[in-house]
């Protein structure tokens, strides 16, 4: 029987003996580096413009740095186990600014709604930059990463299971839109070994997925239900399932994870969030897209607070602005740029599509492989 405390934590490959298992033998990208690159940019206008028009948003700037006192920056999940890069900033300061690098831009968009002044239905996408140092480095996790961090302004009555599905359907029209409209101007990308993108989506508890596969660990369970389903939505990622387990660690002050959605067969399950994850054909493995969910409300954020022992966070500006209702309720997510590329783009590593440090040991492995990652 697995470790179910260990299996929480990393992405679920922690050697490079496994990740030369996963990345594929006799590997030929279908695309050269500088063609890839302008196919990139092809997607990249497509998803952003498509974004705006579907989910009603305008593009502004977003921080890459933060201070540390305003509690908006991203700890990723609920340990504290994975720490964003720390240093002084302001020479000449009597006290230097104790500033961060963002790990993501979470935090900080539900708060920027109220500095644009977004109206209800209205919102705004970010083109992120981020740093992760705490990531095992492998074929699809980098230090680096590339987000489209967007949030949006709803109201109480748009906090249910229904309008995260709507929402979420319009971001897969988009990408999925953008896949199809690649293959159409690169036709080397129309490869036969390689099926069209799916046109829906599977939603899925996690709670679901674990009554399905009770003896599997999370990532496996993951494989075999996408194996099945080659794009799905998993619903309640955070929420203790019936094992007493979370199918994932996410942090509890920002997605909404605690309020009862779905009852199936007089199961009561949890969560006003999920994951988008797709089968990709290249690595033969699960590939998530995007993370997103409805934001806490004042009551979700001290309940989740109390279940993860953090109620010390309710002193930080961002918190506080959240239990006096000085910043709007809100949906939002973060859809990981690279690895939508990778996937629309058919790579074998992220390091095809982004230009990151890498370990020699991976190196040397990808280029046994004939993957040539950027530096």
């Amino acid at each position: 029987m697995y470790d179910k405390k260990t299996d929480l934590a990393g992405p679920g490959i922690s050697t490079y003996e496994k990740v030369s298992k996963i990345l594929p033998d006799n590997y030929e990208a279908l695309l050269p580096p500088l063609k890839r690159m302008e196919a990139l940019y092809m997607i990249k206008d497509y998803i952003e413009k498509g974004l705006a028009e579907e989910l009603n948003l305008q593009m502004v700037q977003v921080p890459l740095i933060v201070s540390k006192d305003s509690g908006v920056n991203d700890y990723l999940d609920r340990d504290g186990s994975r720490t964003p890069v720390d240093f002084p900033a302001g020479l000449g300061l009597p006290k230097r600014i104790e500033a961060q690098v963002v790990q993501a831009a979470t935090k900080w968009k539900r708060m920027a709604l109220a500095q644009f002044d977004c109206a209800i239905g209205q919102g705004i996408n970010t083109d992120m930059r981020a740093v992760r140092k705490d990531y095992f480095l492998d074929h699809d996790h980098s230090s680096y990463v590339d987000q489209w961090d967007w949030e949006k302004r709803i109201t109480n009555k748009d906090r249910n299971l229904d309008y995260l599905i709507d929402t979420v359907n319009k971001i897969w029209k988009v990408i999925r839109g953008a896949g199809i409209m690649v293959k159409e101007q690169f036709p080397e990308l129309n490869d036969p070994r390689f099926p069209d993108f799916p046109e829906k989506l599977k939603f899925l508890h996690a709670e679901e997925i674990l009554n399905m596969y009770p003896d599997l660990p999370r990532k496996e369970r993951e494989t075999r239900i996408i194996q099945e389903y080659p794009a799905v939505f998993i619903i309640g990622i955070g929420s203790v399932l019936k094992d007493g387990y979370p199918h994932e660690m996410r942090a509890a002050d920002y997605d909404d994870w605690i309020t009862p959605t779905i009852t199936k067969d007089g199961e009561q399950m949890y969560g006003l969030n999920g994951d988008i994850l797709v089968w990709n054909p290249v690595t033969k493995r699960r590939h998530e897209l995007t993370s997103m969910g409805i934001r806490v409300t004042k009551e979700t954020l001290k309940a989740q607070l109390g279940l993860t022992g953090q109620l010390d966070f309710l002193e930080l500006p961002y918190h506080q602005a959240i239990i006096n209702d000085e910043i709007p309720l809100s949906i939002g997510g973060g859809i990981g740029q690279a690895r939508t590329y990778m996937y629309l783009l058919r790579t074998a590593h992220l390091g095809e599509v982004t230009v990151s440090v890498w370990p020699d040991e991976l190196k040397t492995i990808c280029k046994a492989k004939n993957i040539h990652v950027l530096e």
